[in-house]
């Protein structure tokens, strides 16, 4: 599937209630999760030691940190839709965030997206995407949520 282009309230209402696209895999490494640990100040072993980790950890792998994960979604969403003629867009808040299964060290995840709502709030758009994290080769999603993001049009 190719990326959405969207540069109006109007052009966004025209994919109400549809899912709008899947991202490509990203691999979440050691790396990302050691200076994700660094940026939030959890450094708990299960994320951050992987020979704790591959003796006492229930999954035997270090773990991504459930917002490391999400954190990702922006960049993710990205690749599903390019939002053209904005003066600025505001992540406006998450609703529904549920972590359902854990992300292992090396997994790749991507995002499936679906235009819930839609509304125009004098002039600003306010987009409500339903979204899955989805771990490759995994059955279970990492999370649902529903992002909310304000678009200023131009």
């Amino acid at each position: 599937m190719s990326k959405l282009i969207i540069g109006s309230f109007k052009e966004f209402e025209q994919h109400l209630g549809q899912e709008l696209g899947v991202s490509d895999y990203l691999k979440i490494t050691q790396e990302q999760i050691n200076k994700f640990a660094d940026a939030t100040l959890d450094h708990q072993w299960i994320h951050t030691d992987p020979e704790r980790a591959a003796t006492e950890g229930p999954f035997k792998h270090t773990i991504a940190h459930g917002y490391l994960t999400l954190s990702v979604a922006p960049y993710l969403w990205k690749q599903i839709a390019e939002i053209r003629n904005l003066k600025m867009m505001i992540n406006y808040g998450i609703e529904k965030l549920k972590f359902n299964q854990p992300v292992l060290v090396d997994s790749e995840v991507r995002l499936k997206a679906q235009l819930h709502s839609l509304a125009d709030l004098r002039g600003i758009t306010k987009a409500q995407l339903n979204v899955t994290l989805e771990i490759k080769d995994n059955p279970k999603p990492a999370f649902t949520a529903t992002l909310v993001f304000l678009y200023h049009f131009e």
